[in-house]
Protein backbone atom coordinates (compact mmCIF):
# COMPACT_ATOMS: atom_id res chain seq x y z
CA UNK A 1 0.00 0.00 0.00
CA UNK A 2 3.15 2.45 0.88
CA UNK A 3 4.20 2.02 -2.86
CA UNK A 4 0.88 2.94 -4.51
CA UNK A 5 0.85 6.07 -2.16
CA UNK A 6 3.58 7.74 -3.70
CA UNK A 7 1.72 7.48 -7.82
CA UNK A 8 1.00 10.90 -8.90
CA UNK A 9 -1.71 10.00 -11.37
CA UNK A 10 -2.57 11.87 -14.86
CA UNK A 11 -4.57 10.86 -17.96
CA UNK A 12 -3.27 7.75 -19.77
CA UNK A 13 -3.17 7.99 -23.63
CA UNK A 14 -6.51 7.96 -25.08
CA UNK A 15 -8.25 9.44 -27.42
CA UNK A 16 -12.09 10.42 -25.69
CA UNK A 17 -15.10 10.75 -27.78
CA UNK A 18 -18.52 10.53 -27.61
CA UNK A 19 -22.10 9.13 -29.71
CA UNK A 20 -25.41 8.64 -29.17
CA UNK A 21 -25.14 10.47 -25.54
CA UNK A 22 -22.35 7.84 -24.40
CA UNK A 23 -18.99 8.88 -23.33
CA UNK A 24 -16.08 6.62 -25.11
CA UNK A 25 -12.37 6.14 -24.77
CA UNK A 26 -10.23 4.63 -27.59
CA UNK A 27 -7.62 3.30 -25.55
CA UNK A 28 -4.41 3.34 -27.73
CA UNK A 29 -1.93 1.19 -26.02
CA UNK A 30 -4.73 -1.54 -26.71
CA UNK A 31 -6.62 -0.24 -30.05
CA UNK A 32 -9.40 -0.92 -28.25
CA UNK A 33 -12.49 0.69 -27.33
CA UNK A 34 -14.72 0.97 -24.41
CA UNK A 35 -17.90 2.62 -22.78
CA UNK A 36 -17.01 5.15 -19.90
CA UNK A 37 -19.16 4.71 -17.15
CA UNK A 38 -19.74 7.02 -14.70
CA UNK A 39 -17.16 6.30 -12.14
CA UNK A 40 -14.44 6.21 -15.15
CA UNK A 41 -15.61 9.23 -16.52
CA UNK A 42 -15.37 11.14 -13.25
CA UNK A 43 -11.61 9.57 -12.71
CA UNK A 44 -10.80 11.25 -16.34
CA UNK A 45 -12.32 14.51 -15.37
CA UNK A 46 -10.60 15.07 -12.60
CA UNK A 47 -7.27 14.22 -14.12
CA UNK A 48 -7.88 16.75 -16.59
CA UNK A 49 -7.76 19.44 -14.17
CA UNK A 50 -4.91 17.98 -12.14
CA UNK A 51 -2.33 15.52 -11.48
CA UNK A 52 -3.62 13.58 -8.16
CA UNK A 53 -1.63 11.73 -5.88
CA UNK A 54 -3.27 8.31 -5.21
CA UNK A 55 -4.59 8.81 -1.88
CA UNK A 56 -6.11 12.21 -3.10
CA UNK A 57 -8.24 10.22 -6.00
CA UNK A 58 -9.26 7.82 -3.51
CA UNK A 59 -10.86 10.10 -2.07
CA UNK A 60 -12.13 12.07 -4.07
CA UNK A 61 -14.19 8.90 -5.35
CA UNK A 62 -15.07 7.71 -1.72
CA UNK A 63 -16.12 11.20 -1.27
CA UNK A 64 -18.41 11.28 -4.34
CA UNK A 65 -20.12 8.02 -3.34
CA UNK A 66 -18.12 5.54 -3.75
CA UNK A 67 -16.69 2.88 -0.50
CA UNK A 68 -13.41 3.03 0.32
CA UNK A 69 -12.60 -0.40 -1.50
CA UNK A 70 -14.40 0.05 -4.26
CA UNK A 71 -12.59 3.27 -4.86
CA UNK A 72 -8.91 1.49 -3.98
CA UNK A 73 -10.45 -1.32 -7.00
CA UNK A 74 -11.08 1.07 -9.34
CA UNK A 75 -7.84 3.08 -9.47
CA UNK A 76 -5.80 -0.16 -9.94
CA UNK A 77 -7.89 -1.26 -12.62
CA UNK A 78 -7.33 1.63 -14.50
CA UNK A 79 -3.70 1.59 -13.90
CA UNK A 80 -3.45 -2.01 -15.26
CA UNK A 81 -4.67 -1.00 -18.41
CA UNK A 82 -3.27 2.63 -18.96
CA UNK A 83 -6.36 4.50 -18.97
CA UNK A 84 -4.27 6.38 -16.30
CA UNK A 85 -0.60 6.41 -15.77
CA UNK A 86 2.34 7.74 -13.66
CA UNK A 87 6.15 8.72 -13.87
CA UNK A 88 6.68 4.71 -12.39
CA UNK A 89 4.20 2.90 -15.41
CA UNK A 90 6.23 1.94 -17.40
CA UNK A 91 5.99 3.25 -21.18
CA UNK A 92 3.32 0.60 -23.10
CA UNK A 93 5.45 -1.39 -25.39
CA UNK A 94 5.06 -0.82 -29.59
CA UNK A 95 3.66 -3.82 -31.00
CA UNK A 96 6.22 -6.39 -31.44
CA UNK A 97 7.66 -7.31 -34.77
CA UNK A 98 6.62 -10.55 -36.09
CA UNK A 99 9.77 -13.11 -36.89
CA UNK A 100 10.86 -12.54 -40.07
CA UNK A 101 9.92 -15.78 -40.86
CA UNK A 102 6.78 -14.89 -40.21
CA UNK A 103 4.34 -17.19 -42.18
CA UNK A 104 2.93 -15.65 -45.56
CA UNK A 105 -0.90 -15.02 -45.82
CA UNK A 106 -0.68 -13.75 -49.58
CA UNK A 107 1.24 -12.98 -52.95
CA UNK A 108 0.37 -10.43 -55.34
CA UNK A 109 1.63 -12.09 -59.36
CA UNK A 110 1.98 -9.17 -61.74
CA UNK A 111 1.99 -11.40 -64.14
CA UNK A 112 2.57 -8.77 -67.05
CA UNK A 113 3.96 -5.21 -66.61
CA UNK A 114 2.35 -4.40 -69.95
CA UNK A 115 -0.70 -2.21 -70.11
CA UNK A 116 -2.84 -0.82 -72.96
CA UNK A 117 -3.87 2.23 -71.16
CA UNK A 118 -1.47 5.27 -70.79
CA UNK A 119 -3.28 6.89 -67.01
CA UNK A 120 -1.26 10.09 -66.52
CA UNK A 121 -1.01 9.05 -62.74
CA UNK A 122 0.19 5.62 -63.15
CA UNK A 123 2.43 4.98 -59.99
CA UNK A 124 4.43 1.97 -61.91
CA UNK A 125 5.15 3.87 -65.35
CA UNK A 126 4.28 8.04 -64.49
CA UNK A 127 6.55 10.67 -63.52
CA UNK A 128 7.06 8.94 -59.88
CA UNK A 129 7.78 5.68 -60.66
CA UNK A 130 10.32 3.63 -59.02
CA UNK A 131 9.97 0.73 -61.29
CA UNK A 132 13.43 -0.28 -63.61
CA UNK A 133 11.49 -2.69 -66.02
CA UNK A 134 14.09 -2.25 -68.76
CA UNK A 135 15.20 -5.57 -69.84
CA UNK A 136 13.29 -7.89 -67.44
CA UNK A 137 10.63 -10.28 -68.76
CA UNK A 138 7.01 -8.16 -69.73
CA UNK A 139 4.89 -11.48 -69.21
CA UNK A 140 5.20 -13.62 -66.63
CA UNK A 141 6.03 -17.35 -67.62
CA UNK A 142 4.36 -20.47 -66.08
CA UNK A 143 7.40 -21.63 -64.84
CA UNK A 144 7.55 -18.71 -63.04
CA UNK A 145 3.79 -18.97 -62.02
CA UNK A 146 4.16 -22.10 -60.55
CA UNK A 147 6.99 -21.24 -58.64
CA UNK A 148 5.33 -18.34 -57.07
CA UNK A 149 2.87 -20.72 -56.10
CA UNK A 150 5.19 -23.54 -54.65
CA UNK A 151 6.96 -20.50 -52.77
CA UNK A 152 3.27 -19.37 -51.15
CA UNK A 153 2.64 -22.84 -49.95
CA UNK A 154 5.94 -23.80 -48.76
CA UNK A 155 6.35 -20.31 -46.62
CA UNK A 156 2.69 -20.21 -45.69
CA UNK A 157 3.48 -22.38 -42.39
CA UNK A 158 0.44 -24.29 -42.95
CA UNK A 159 -2.22 -21.91 -43.09
CA UNK A 160 -5.43 -23.47 -43.94
CA UNK A 161 -6.03 -20.88 -46.69
CA UNK A 162 -3.58 -18.53 -48.95
CA UNK A 163 -4.63 -16.21 -51.74
CA UNK A 164 -3.02 -14.69 -54.48
CA UNK A 165 -4.11 -11.96 -56.20
CA UNK A 166 -3.30 -11.29 -60.20
CA UNK A 167 -1.87 -7.66 -60.96
CA UNK A 168 -0.46 -5.75 -63.58
CA UNK A 169 0.35 -3.70 -65.78
CA UNK A 170 -3.10 -4.91 -67.07
CA UNK A 171 -3.75 -8.07 -65.67
CA UNK A 172 -6.27 -9.27 -68.39
CA UNK A 173 -3.40 -9.00 -71.15
CA UNK A 174 -2.12 -12.56 -69.53
CA UNK A 175 -4.96 -13.61 -69.10
CA UNK A 176 -4.17 -17.59 -70.73
CA UNK A 177 -1.46 -17.47 -67.77
CA UNK A 178 -3.64 -16.81 -65.27
CA UNK A 179 -6.50 -19.32 -66.40
CA UNK A 180 -3.48 -21.83 -65.65
CA UNK A 181 -2.62 -20.60 -62.59
CA UNK A 182 -5.83 -21.19 -60.92
CA UNK A 183 -5.73 -24.17 -61.80
CA UNK A 184 -2.32 -25.05 -60.64
CA UNK A 185 -2.79 -23.41 -57.71
CA UNK A 186 -6.43 -25.13 -56.54
CA UNK A 187 -4.64 -28.39 -57.41
CA UNK A 188 -1.24 -28.00 -55.59
CA UNK A 189 -3.55 -26.89 -52.39
CA UNK A 190 -5.90 -29.29 -52.53
CA UNK A 191 -3.37 -31.83 -52.39
CA UNK A 192 -2.35 -30.81 -49.11
CA UNK A 193 -6.00 -30.61 -47.60
CA UNK A 194 -5.38 -26.44 -48.00
CA UNK A 195 -7.84 -23.67 -49.90
CA UNK A 196 -6.62 -21.05 -52.08
CA UNK A 197 -8.73 -18.32 -52.90
CA UNK A 198 -8.11 -15.70 -55.88
CA UNK A 199 -8.94 -12.38 -56.80
CA UNK A 200 -7.61 -9.49 -59.57
CA UNK A 201 -7.49 -5.96 -59.94
CA UNK A 202 -8.28 -4.53 -64.12
CA UNK A 203 -8.87 -1.72 -65.93
CA UNK A 204 -11.76 -3.58 -67.04
CA UNK A 205 -11.04 -2.89 -71.12
CA UNK A 206 -9.89 -6.64 -71.99
CA UNK A 207 -13.22 -8.13 -70.34
CA UNK A 208 -15.26 -10.69 -72.48
CA UNK A 209 -18.08 -12.78 -72.20
CA UNK A 210 -15.37 -15.92 -72.07
CA UNK A 211 -13.29 -14.31 -68.70
CA UNK A 212 -16.73 -13.01 -67.05
CA UNK A 213 -17.48 -16.58 -67.34
CA UNK A 214 -14.47 -18.04 -65.61
CA UNK A 215 -14.14 -15.05 -63.00
CA UNK A 216 -17.82 -16.43 -61.94
CA UNK A 217 -17.10 -19.86 -61.97
CA UNK A 218 -13.88 -20.07 -60.34
CA UNK A 219 -15.06 -17.14 -57.75
CA UNK A 220 -12.25 -15.16 -58.20
CA UNK A 221 -13.02 -11.30 -56.63
CA UNK A 222 -12.46 -8.36 -58.47
CA UNK A 223 -11.28 -4.79 -58.11
CA UNK A 224 -11.86 -2.56 -60.95
CA UNK A 225 -9.60 0.87 -61.02
CA UNK A 226 -12.36 3.42 -62.13
CA UNK A 227 -12.75 7.06 -61.68
CA UNK A 228 -16.18 7.62 -62.30
CA UNK A 229 -19.02 8.86 -65.05
CA UNK A 230 -17.67 9.24 -68.33
CA UNK A 231 -16.21 12.69 -68.22
CA UNK A 232 -14.04 11.83 -64.95
CA UNK A 233 -13.18 8.70 -65.89
CA UNK A 234 -11.67 10.04 -69.30
CA UNK A 235 -9.53 12.86 -67.88
CA UNK A 236 -6.73 10.90 -67.15
CA UNK A 237 -8.14 6.98 -67.62
CA UNK A 238 -6.87 7.30 -71.51
CA UNK A 239 -5.50 5.04 -74.05
CA UNK A 240 -2.18 5.46 -75.68
CA UNK A 241 -4.07 7.51 -78.27
CA UNK A 242 -5.41 9.93 -75.38
CA UNK A 243 -9.20 8.75 -76.18
CA UNK A 244 -11.08 8.18 -72.56
CA UNK A 245 -12.04 4.01 -71.47
CA UNK A 246 -15.15 5.08 -70.24
CA UNK A 247 -17.17 3.72 -73.25
CA UNK A 248 -15.31 0.78 -73.54
CA UNK A 249 -15.99 -0.69 -70.06
CA UNK A 250 -19.30 0.75 -68.75
CA UNK A 251 -20.95 -2.36 -71.00
CA UNK A 252 -18.55 -5.21 -69.72
CA UNK A 253 -18.74 -4.12 -66.30
CA UNK A 254 -22.24 -4.40 -66.37
CA UNK A 255 -22.24 -7.41 -67.96
CA UNK A 256 -19.71 -8.42 -64.94
CA UNK A 257 -22.00 -7.40 -62.08
CA UNK A 258 -24.79 -9.31 -63.42
CA UNK A 259 -23.01 -12.63 -63.96
CA UNK A 260 -20.60 -12.55 -61.78
CA UNK A 261 -22.66 -13.16 -58.07
CA UNK A 262 -20.42 -14.81 -55.83
CA UNK A 263 -18.04 -12.13 -54.69
CA UNK A 264 -18.15 -8.75 -54.30
CA UNK A 265 -17.00 -6.58 -57.22
CA UNK A 266 -15.59 -3.40 -56.01
CA UNK A 267 -14.34 -0.30 -57.90
CA UNK A 268 -11.25 1.35 -56.88
CA UNK A 269 -11.05 5.67 -57.50
CA UNK A 270 -8.06 7.55 -57.90
CA UNK A 271 -8.55 10.93 -56.38
CA UNK A 272 -6.49 13.54 -58.61
CA UNK A 273 -6.79 17.66 -59.19
CA UNK A 274 -10.27 17.90 -61.02
CA UNK A 275 -11.70 13.81 -60.12
CA UNK A 276 -12.54 15.25 -56.20
CA UNK A 277 -16.72 15.06 -56.66
CA UNK A 278 -16.52 11.85 -54.61
CA UNK A 279 -20.35 11.85 -53.70
CA UNK A 280 -20.91 12.25 -58.04
CA UNK A 281 -18.79 9.15 -58.67
CA UNK A 282 -20.42 7.16 -55.74
CA UNK A 283 -23.82 7.39 -56.78
CA UNK A 284 -22.57 6.72 -60.87
CA UNK A 285 -20.48 3.79 -59.50
CA UNK A 286 -22.52 2.06 -56.95
CA UNK A 287 -25.87 2.66 -57.93
CA UNK A 288 -25.94 3.26 -61.55
CA UNK A 289 -22.98 0.41 -62.85
CA UNK A 290 -24.11 -1.65 -59.51
CA UNK A 291 -20.55 -2.05 -57.68
CA UNK A 292 -21.06 -3.87 -54.59
CA UNK A 293 -18.06 -1.32 -52.60
CA UNK A 294 -16.61 1.72 -53.71
CA UNK A 295 -13.35 2.87 -52.04
CA UNK A 296 -11.10 6.27 -52.77
CA UNK A 297 -7.69 7.11 -52.22
CA UNK A 298 -5.65 10.12 -52.69
CA UNK A 299 -2.78 9.91 -55.68
CA UNK A 300 0.39 8.97 -54.50
CA UNK A 301 2.71 11.94 -55.74
CA UNK A 302 5.51 13.06 -54.71
CA UNK A 303 3.58 16.35 -54.31
CA UNK A 304 4.66 18.21 -57.16
CA UNK A 305 2.76 16.80 -59.83
CA UNK A 306 -0.18 18.64 -61.78
CA UNK A 307 -2.73 16.37 -60.99
CA UNK A 308 -1.75 16.11 -56.99
CA UNK A 309 -4.71 17.54 -54.83
CA UNK A 310 -4.14 20.67 -53.50
CA UNK A 311 -5.06 21.03 -49.58
CA UNK A 312 -8.73 22.52 -50.94
CA UNK A 313 -9.24 19.28 -52.89
CA UNK A 314 -8.06 17.34 -49.64
CA UNK A 315 -10.67 19.30 -47.64
CA UNK A 316 -12.96 18.90 -50.37
CA UNK A 317 -12.61 15.27 -50.05
CA UNK A 318 -12.64 14.91 -46.45
CA UNK A 319 -15.80 16.60 -46.35
CA UNK A 320 -17.75 14.53 -48.86
CA UNK A 321 -15.96 11.59 -47.12
CA UNK A 322 -17.91 12.94 -43.80
CA UNK A 323 -21.31 12.92 -45.96
CA UNK A 324 -20.89 9.24 -46.98
CA UNK A 325 -19.92 8.15 -43.55
CA UNK A 326 -23.31 9.84 -42.26
CA UNK A 327 -25.59 7.59 -44.99
CA UNK A 328 -23.11 4.27 -43.80
CA UNK A 329 -24.28 5.27 -40.18
CA UNK A 330 -27.81 5.37 -41.15
CA UNK A 331 -27.81 2.27 -43.07
CA UNK A 332 -26.07 0.45 -40.37
CA UNK A 333 -28.58 1.97 -37.91
CA UNK A 334 -31.05 -0.40 -40.06
CA UNK A 335 -29.21 -3.25 -40.52
CA UNK A 336 -28.46 -2.61 -44.15
CA UNK A 337 -24.35 -2.92 -45.79
CA UNK A 338 -23.97 0.57 -47.50
CA UNK A 339 -20.67 -0.28 -49.95
CA UNK A 340 -18.44 3.04 -49.02
CA UNK A 341 -14.86 0.83 -48.22
CA UNK A 342 -13.30 3.25 -46.95
CA UNK A 343 -16.15 3.19 -43.91
CA UNK A 344 -16.39 -0.13 -43.78
CA UNK A 345 -12.50 -1.26 -43.77
CA UNK A 346 -11.88 1.06 -40.62
CA UNK A 347 -14.79 -0.34 -38.80
CA UNK A 348 -13.56 -3.66 -39.76
CA UNK A 349 -10.05 -2.94 -37.73
CA UNK A 350 -12.23 -1.48 -34.74
CA UNK A 351 -13.93 -4.43 -34.64
CA UNK A 352 -11.09 -6.61 -34.36
CA UNK A 353 -9.19 -4.54 -32.09
CA UNK A 354 -6.17 -3.59 -34.94
CA UNK A 355 -3.39 -2.39 -33.28
CA UNK A 356 -0.55 -2.60 -36.11
CA UNK A 357 3.40 -2.86 -35.76
CA UNK A 358 3.03 -2.00 -39.84
CA UNK A 359 0.63 -0.27 -41.91
CA UNK A 360 -0.40 -3.08 -44.21
CA UNK A 361 1.56 -6.82 -44.52
CA UNK A 362 3.67 -5.69 -47.24
CA UNK A 363 6.62 -7.72 -46.50
CA UNK A 364 5.09 -9.26 -43.69
CA UNK A 365 2.54 -11.82 -44.58
CA UNK A 366 2.50 -10.83 -48.32
CA UNK A 367 4.95 -10.38 -51.24
CA UNK A 368 4.35 -9.13 -54.48
CA UNK A 369 6.43 -11.17 -57.75
CA UNK A 370 7.41 -9.68 -60.45
CA UNK A 371 6.83 -10.86 -64.31
CA UNK A 372 10.90 -12.23 -63.61
CA UNK A 373 10.02 -13.78 -60.49
CA UNK A 374 11.30 -11.18 -58.58
CA UNK A 375 9.96 -10.94 -54.31
CA UNK A 376 8.92 -6.90 -53.51
CA UNK A 377 7.26 -5.87 -50.31
CA UNK A 378 4.24 -5.29 -52.37
CA UNK A 379 2.73 -4.79 -55.86
CA UNK A 380 3.95 -1.28 -55.61
CA UNK A 381 7.43 -1.92 -55.74
CA UNK A 382 7.69 -4.64 -57.91
CA UNK A 383 10.42 -4.02 -60.94
CA UNK A 384 12.50 -1.62 -58.88
CA UNK A 385 15.85 -2.58 -58.57
CA UNK A 386 16.20 -0.78 -54.91
CA UNK A 387 13.42 -3.01 -53.24
CA UNK A 388 14.29 -6.82 -54.52
CA UNK A 389 13.91 -9.36 -51.30
CA UNK A 390 14.51 -12.70 -53.06
CA UNK A 391 13.42 -14.67 -56.10
CA UNK A 392 10.80 -17.29 -56.43
CA UNK A 393 13.61 -19.29 -57.44
CA UNK A 394 15.99 -19.07 -54.26
CA UNK A 395 13.05 -18.28 -51.53
CA UNK A 396 13.14 -14.92 -49.83
CA UNK A 397 15.77 -12.75 -48.97
CA UNK A 398 15.55 -12.59 -45.07
CA UNK A 399 18.38 -9.65 -44.37
CA UNK A 400 15.86 -7.70 -46.96
CA UNK A 401 13.21 -8.65 -45.48
CA UNK A 402 14.38 -7.61 -42.30
CA UNK A 403 15.85 -4.40 -43.00
CA UNK A 404 12.63 -3.56 -44.50
CA UNK A 405 10.34 -4.44 -41.78
CA UNK A 406 12.70 -2.78 -38.99
CA UNK A 407 12.68 0.73 -40.78
CA UNK A 408 8.56 0.21 -41.49
CA UNK A 409 7.76 -0.77 -37.64
CA UNK A 410 5.95 1.83 -36.22
CA UNK A 411 8.23 1.79 -33.16
CA UNK A 412 10.89 3.35 -35.44
CA UNK A 413 8.78 6.73 -36.64
CA UNK A 414 9.36 8.83 -33.82
CA UNK A 415 6.54 11.20 -35.44
CA UNK A 416 4.29 8.88 -34.55
CA UNK A 417 4.55 8.20 -30.72
CA UNK A 418 2.64 10.68 -29.91
CA UNK A 419 -0.04 9.98 -32.31
CA UNK A 420 -3.25 8.43 -30.83
CA UNK A 421 -4.43 6.98 -34.49
CA UNK A 422 -1.03 5.14 -34.96
CA UNK A 423 -2.93 1.67 -33.63
CA UNK A 424 -4.45 1.92 -37.32
CA UNK A 425 -2.24 3.38 -39.48
CA UNK A 426 1.53 2.67 -37.83
CA UNK A 427 2.69 5.55 -40.72
CA UNK A 428 0.90 5.22 -43.55
CA UNK A 429 1.93 3.44 -46.69
CA UNK A 430 5.57 2.36 -47.16
CA UNK A 431 5.31 3.16 -50.83
CA UNK A 432 3.91 6.30 -50.25
CA UNK A 433 6.51 7.18 -47.85
CA UNK A 434 8.80 6.46 -50.57
CA UNK A 435 7.69 8.60 -53.46
CA UNK A 436 7.32 11.40 -51.22
CA UNK A 437 10.50 11.12 -48.68
CA UNK A 438 12.70 8.69 -50.70
CA UNK A 439 12.55 6.24 -47.67
CA UNK A 440 9.91 3.67 -46.70
CA UNK A 441 9.99 3.70 -43.24
CA UNK A 442 9.11 7.35 -42.98
CA UNK A 443 5.88 8.36 -41.58
CA UNK A 444 3.55 10.03 -44.03
CA UNK A 445 3.36 13.17 -42.26
CA UNK A 446 1.31 15.41 -45.28
CA UNK A 447 -1.76 12.93 -44.67
CA UNK A 448 -1.75 13.45 -40.18
CA UNK A 449 -4.48 15.38 -40.10
CA UNK A 450 -6.22 14.03 -42.53
CA UNK A 451 -5.72 10.55 -40.67
CA UNK A 452 -7.08 11.28 -37.32
CA UNK A 453 -9.71 13.56 -38.05
CA UNK A 454 -11.46 10.13 -40.67
CA UNK A 455 -10.05 7.58 -37.98
CA UNK A 456 -11.91 9.86 -35.08
CA UNK A 457 -15.44 9.62 -37.49
CA UNK A 458 -15.30 6.23 -37.82
CA UNK A 459 -14.50 5.42 -33.97
CA UNK A 460 -17.95 7.98 -33.40
CA UNK A 461 -19.28 5.88 -36.07
CA UNK A 462 -18.66 2.37 -34.61
CA UNK A 463 -20.11 3.94 -30.90
CA UNK A 464 -23.24 4.94 -32.12
CA UNK A 465 -23.79 1.20 -33.51
CA UNK A 466 -22.56 -0.48 -30.41
CA UNK A 467 -25.40 2.25 -28.93
CA UNK A 468 -28.19 2.04 -30.91
CA UNK A 469 -27.68 -1.69 -33.11
CA UNK A 470 -24.54 -3.75 -31.59
CA UNK A 471 -26.03 -6.81 -33.46
CA UNK A 472 -24.93 -5.08 -36.74
CA UNK A 473 -21.35 -4.66 -35.39
CA UNK A 474 -21.48 -9.18 -35.23
CA UNK A 475 -23.50 -9.34 -38.39
CA UNK A 476 -20.30 -7.39 -40.00
CA UNK A 477 -17.97 -9.16 -38.70
CA UNK A 478 -19.28 -12.66 -39.71
CA UNK A 479 -19.57 -11.39 -42.96
CA UNK A 480 -15.87 -9.90 -43.36
CA UNK A 481 -14.71 -13.46 -41.95
CA UNK A 482 -13.20 -11.43 -38.60
CA UNK A 483 -15.02 -13.57 -36.10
Amino acid sequence: MTALLTHVYRSGEVHRFAAEGQDFIYLVSAGAIFALDGAVAQVLSMLDAQEMEHGALVQALVDAGQSHADAEDLVRELRLARVIVSDQTVAAPAPATPPVDYPLQALVLNITNQCNLACTYCYEFGADKIATPNGKPKYMTLDTAKASVDLLLAQSGGRPAVHITFFGGETLMNFPLLREVVAYATEQAGSSGRTITFSLTTNATLLTDEIIEFLAEKQIGVTVSMDGPQELQDKRRVYKSGKGSYAVIEPKLRKLIARHRSRAITARVTLTDGVTDVIRIFRHLKDDIGFHEVGFAPVTTSGTRDYSLSDDGMNSVLAQFHQLADEWLDYALKGWMHGFTNVSETIGELVQGTNKSHPCGAGLGLLGVSPSGDLSPCHRFTDADSHVMGHVSSGIDRAAQGEFLSKGHVGAKYACQSCWARPLCAGGCHHEAFVRYGDTGHANLHYCDWIREWTGRCLEIHGAISVKNPEFLEKFAQRKGLS
